[in-house]
């Protein structure tokens, strides 16, 4: 219910948002969890299901997608609110908790905790003819299944690590795939790089480096493709069923910039214990920044733990700050 209060409400609903919701459910608190997405698990559902993750503990590898299914699955045990679809834009101080104000409700909360990754995503995009009228029919910025693709002809653009992940996972799907940058550096890892020009030279992959998209045609979806070669000028166009841009994405706060809270570039500031400078608002995850910040996943679970347990703390300040270890816990033996 939006007008009931809540201990503790989180805002973002990836991989460190779920896992504060699995902590604050242990530690007993209600829960709230707020995302603007359709769908839980943030980036990793949004951008790349498929990709494999080798670097969380206990998990020697695993799809992003099955990532989220664990973490969905473990921090949803307790029962917390969950309002997806939903945008924060503003945040009003009462005596004794705040009150988020967003598109279609409210939500009362006594603490607050800022797990938006770093913020709201929009992608680059390419300011081409074509671009936007066929967004969403064959032209997308993001990859849900991999099968959608099955016997059909790809463009992929870009030189980052999305692009050329995707690429590698895409040509065993696609009946000939393309890759396009506008120069011959990667903005990737150099395995990576590796395996391309591997597919290159196997005639798995098509590679137009020096090359920018001119045009993308099409009456209602994607059926061909324009590009220009930068250093001659000279078009080429070929057939083609779905572009995929993988450009990048702007990073942007939001509303949460007028928050009062203290920022550093597009990050919010916290102390060792995950607290902003606003008493009752505390944050985790690529969000925040501090002396010897990593942007790993396995370092937002753990500032995940920190926010929520001196959260629970700020909102009874009778309850310990450290719960112990899961293992002796009552709520798990009940279980």
């Amino acid at each position: 219910m939006p007008d009931e209060v809540r201990d503790i409400t989180i805002i973002g609903g990836g991989p460190t948002g779920l896992f504060a919701a699995f902590y604050a459910g242990m530690r007993g608190v209600s829960t709230r969890i707020l995302d603007s997405l359709p769908e839980l698990g943030g980036q990793l559902t949004a951008l790349y299901p498929e990709k494999d993750i080798f670097d969380v503990g206990g998990f020697p590898r695993i799809l992003a997608k099955d990532l989220v299914a664990n973490l969905v699955e473990q921090g949803t045990q307790f029962g917390p609110d969950v309002v997806l679809d939903e945008q924060v834009r503003t945040l009003e101080r009462h005596d004794d908790h705040f009150v988020l104000r967003c598109r279609r409700a409210s939500y009362p909360t006594r603490a607050v905790l800022v797990a938006g990754g770093k913020g709201a995503f929009e992608p680059m995009v390419l300011d081409v003819p074509g671009y936007e009228r066929l967004l969403h029919h064959g032209v997308e910025y993001a990859v849900g299944s991999p099968e959608e693709y099955r016997g059909r002809r790809v463009v992929v653009v870009g030189g980052g690590d999305s692009a050329l992940d995707w690429a590698l996972i895409l040509k065993e799907y696609a009946s000939w795939l393309a890759l396009v940058h506008r120069r011959d550096g990667w903005r990737a890892h150099q395995a990576t790089v590796e395996r391309v020009h591997a597919a290159v030279d196997a005639g798995e992959i098509e590679l137009r480096t020096f090359h920018e998209v001119r045009e993308i045609h099409g009456s209602d979806r994607v059926e061909a493709v324009t590009v220009f070669d930068n250093r001659t000028d000279e078009d080429t166009t070929f057939e083609a069923d779905a572009v995929l841009t993988f450009l990048g994405f702007k990073p942007d706060l939001g509303p949460i910039k007028d928050w009062g809270l203290e920022l550093v570039g597009n990050r919010v500031r916290v102390n060792p214990l995950m607290e902003t400078n606003v008493p009752g608002i505390f944050a985790a995850g690529d969000v925040v920044t501090y002396e010897g910040k990593l942007d790993l996943i396995a370092t937002g679970f753990a500032e995940a733990a920190i926010a929520v347990n001196n959260a629970v703390h700020f909102v009874d300040p009778g309850a310990r700050v450290n719960p112990g270890h899961s293992t002796n816990m009552k709520v798990f033996k009940n279980r």
